[in-house]
């Protein structure tokens, strides 16, 4: 590079230096009374916080029908009793636009959102029920980019409209005003958001006689057991039915607690489930469904009451240790060093570990790298580590490009935040001692309020986030009487916690909820 001359260098900087003295010289004084102003002065109030949406139309061919509908991503704000915002939550309602008007007040509408808690709703919307759907692996890693959407025909839109939420510190949900998003994590600070978008979302639209649905997956269906009570008991909004797809209501029966022996029992069965898909069996079993029989019932008799025992001979568990590791796969030296209880982490590291793999959390059919072959406890999820980057890839294209909305924003897929700052106390003048957080009782009063109430549960037998056994037990452990209980219908799969991930099982519980989404609306 040339330099100029040090001429015209100092020229330059006696100019500037000439010209500043002068603008300076001609600045009024500032008097003590302007600054004493400027000091008092308040800060200017933020701009008040708006909502926003963006309308767009499509069509979809599902069967022999061809469906238009109408696509809205919207914000809706929650407010105080105040009459304050306190938060945006952002939403995805598709709605049929070739439906009569007069028909749509009695049309059914579902809302549906995923778990977490800190999760956006992206799992079910581009994987189960939007009408566009991300195309990934089953049961292996998906390829990288770019990812492949395509129209789903197994969505629920010819059955019902759907209204995709996304939670407070999730997707483009967020706090406003003087709220913050810590403000809502916390399960019932999470039901009184989502039951004040719902019934404002109801109320503006005209759909308070229409046929309403609860559909949330994991801790979504933690959430809408709290939540379908208290939009019926604190709203008055009765519900025709809940879908839990993955289901948990008691905290406690995954958390493998110390000195409860319980979520090694529940457990079980899905080790035995996973063991024999990947082929890991000393005998592998010839009628899956009759060897998980099998384990269900080892389970809660003989491996139940050894561990209720707690204190055994050698030789019992010897015994113990032999029949274990016939349904699991693990050695009897490992089973009889653990102390016959192996918790989650552990079957994750261990069961494939001669193989250099760690197995699936969410979806035990998958599995990944184990980089540590000497760790106790895998420390990644498989099954996340191979369909994330498609799932998050495709909406955000989706969501800006066919939906028009959000092109500046940062879309939140998911908040370790929220799940680190949960407030988990739940109703304390139901539970005297703090414990695991359980929504039981909220199903409970839920079904005895609205006795003509449907709950569906989807499972999973490989899912190792919520155990099947884990949710059967839950359901028959309720103490309803004979005429609710039969409210209650559980339905499986050959697949994990979101068992849509299989196509064959994505077309399965298109069918299984659309007959109950019909079944729950008779009159």
């Amino acid at each position: 590079m040339m330099r100029k001359p040090f001429a015209l260098v100092v020229l330059a900087f006696a100019v500037s230096f000439v010209l500043t003295h002068q603008m300076t010289a001609q600045e009024p004084e500032k008097s003590d009374k302007s600054e004493k102003e400027a000091k008092d002065a308040k800060p200017a109030e933020p701009p008040a916080p708006k909502e926003e949406s963006s309308v767009t139309e499509h069509t979809l061919k599902i069967g022999n029908q061809t469906i238009a509908y109408k696509a809205t991503a919207s914000t809706t704000l929650i407010k105080d009793d105040k009459g304050d915002p306190t938060a945006s939550i952002f939403s995805i309602a598709y709605t049929r636009s070739d439906a009569p008007q007069k028909d749509m007040g009695q049309r059914p509408i579902a809302f549906v959102y995923n778990g977490g808690p800190g999760s956006s709703s992206i799992w079910l919307h581009m994987g189960a029920f939007g009408p566009r759907r991300v195309v990934t692996t089953d049961a292996g890693p998906t390829p990288p980019p770019p990812f492949k959407m395509v129209d789903n025909v197994e969505s629920l839109l010819d059955k019902t409209d759907l209204v995709f939420v996304d939670p407070v510190g999730t997707g483009f949900s967020r706090a406003v005003g003087k709220a913050k998003n810590k403000d809502f994590w916390g399960v019932d600070e999470d039901v009184k958001s989502l039951a004040q978008f719902i019934t404002t979302y109801v109320s503006r639209n005209g759909r308070w006689n229409s046929p309403k649905f609860l559909i949330g997956e994991s801790y979504g269906t933690f959430r809408s057991a709290a939540l379908g009570d208290y939009l019926q008991n604190h709203d008055g909004m009765y519900l025709n039915g809940i879908v839990l797809i993955s289901s948990v209501l008691d905290l406690g029966s995954i958390s493998f607690l110390p000195g409860d022996d319980m979520s090694y029992v529940f457990y079980l069965p899905s080790y035995a489930a996973t063991a024999a898909y990947h082929k890991l069996l000393k005998d592998t079993p010839p009628d899956l469904n009759a060897f998980l029989a099998e384990a269900r019932q080892f389970a809660t008799t003989e491996y139940a009451g050894a561990l209720m025992k707690g204190t055994l001979s050698a030789t019992e568990k010897s015994d113990i240790a032999k029949k274990l590791s016939r349904f699991t796969g693990l050695s009897e030296d490992y089973l009889t060093k653990a102390d016959l209880r192996v918790n989650l982490f552990q079957f994750m590291a261990e069961l494939q570990r001669s193989r250099g793999l760690a197995t699936g959390r969410l979806d035990a059919r998958f599995s990944g790298p184990q980089p540590d072959l000497l760790t106790e406890f895998s420390a990644s999820d498989p099954q996340s580590n191979a369909i994330s980057g498609a799932f998050i890839a495709a909406f955000n294209s989706y969501v800006r490009e066919d939906l028009k909305f959000g092109k500046d924003l940062t879309y939140n897929t998911g908040s370790e935040e929220a799940f680190r700052e949960w407030d988990w106390k739940h109703k304390p003048d139901r539970t005297p001692f703090p414990g695991s957080p359980n929504a039981e009782p909220d199903l409970i009063d839920a079904l005895v309020t609205n006795p003509h109430l449907h709950v569906e549960v989807e499972n999973g037998l490989y899912d190792l986030a919520t155990p099947f056994l884990a949710t059967e037990y839950t359901m028959t452990h309720l103490g309803l009487p004979e005429n609710l209980q039969k409210n209650i219908k559980l339905q499986y799969y050959d697949a994990g916690h979101m068992m849509y991930l299989r196509e064959p099982d994505l077309a399965k519980l298109k069918t299984n909820i659309a007959a109950f989404l019909d079944n729950a609306t008779k009159q």
